[in-house]
C-alpha cells in the first residue's frame, strides 16, 4: 500500500471523529460500540484497562464511570496525556502481579484489554502472540474481577481461538464475540466479551 493510500486508510471517519471529540485514538469507537450493545460500564464502576496506551479507552471510561468510579491503566509506556482520576501502572502485562494492579481496591467491575502484539507479518506468529496476550489478560481478569463483573479482550483469530473462547464460556454467564465497525475490514482482530463473572 502506498504511503498516501495508507494515510487515507488510517485517517478515516473514525479518526476524524476521535480528533473532533479530543479522544487519544480512533479505537475508542470500538469500545463505544461494545458498550452500546452490552452496557458493561456504569456510574461508579471500577475499571482496569490493560494495554491502555494511548489512552482513549480510559478517557471514554472516565466519562461513563464519573467521579465515583476508579480507573487503573497498565502499559509498557507512560501515557502522553493526563487522564484525571486514573492511576497508570507502567509495566509488562506478562510480569505485573494482580496485587500491583488492584492497589487498594477490593476488585474490579470491568477488565478491558485492547492489547495486540508487535506484528511480524507472519500470520501464525502474530496469532500465537495475540493468544498469549489474551490468555494473560483473561488470567488477570479472573483474578481481579468481582462476581458479576465483565471482561473485554482483543484476540486475533487463529489455532487457539476455540480453546480461549471455551475458557471465557466456562467463567462467565454469557460470552459474545464482536467485530466493531471501527475495526479495519482487513483485520483479523475480534473482541471477546465475557458478561457476568461467575462466583
Amino acid at each position: 500500500m502506498s504511503t498516501l493510500r495508507d494515510r487515507r486508510h488510517r485517517h478515516d471517519r473514525f479518526f476524524e471523529r476521535a480528533r473532533r471529540a479530543d479522544f487519544a485514538a480512533r479505537s475508542v469507537y470500538k469500545l463505544e460500540e461494545i458498550q452500546e450493545r452490552h452496557r458493561l460500564l456504569g456510574p461508579r464502576a471500577r475499571v482496569l484497562d490493560l494495554g491502555c496506551r494511548p489512552g482513549s479507552w480510559l478517557e471514554y471510561c472516565a466519562r461513563l464511570v464519573g467521579p465515583g468510579g476508579a480507573l487503573v491503566g497498565l502499559d509498557r509506556t507512560p501515557l502522553d496525556r493526563v487522564i484525571p482520576g486514573a492511576r497508570i501502572v507502567v509495566g509488562d502485562v506478562l510480569e505485573v502481579t494482580p496485587e500491583v494492579l488492584r492497589g487498594d481496591l477490593a476488585a474490579f467491575d470491568v477488565v478491558l484489554s485492547d492489547m495486540a502484539p508487535d506484528t511480524s507479518g507472519i500470520r501464525s506468529l502474530d496469532q500465537a502472540r495475540s493468544a498469549a496476550l489474551f490468555g494473560r489478560a483473561l488470567d488477570l481478569a479472573l483474578a481481579l474481577l468481582a462476581s458479576g463483573g465483565h471482561f473485554v479482550g482483543k484476540l486475533f483469530q487463529g489455532p487457539d481461538w476455540q480453546r480461549l473462547l471455551g475458557r471465557v464460556r466456562a467463567e462467565f454467564d454469557r460470552m459474545v464475540v464482536e467485530k466493531p465497525a471501527a475495526s479495519r475490514k482487513a483485520s483479523i482482530e475480534q473482541y471477546v466479551v465475557g458478561i457476568g463473572r461467575r462466583p
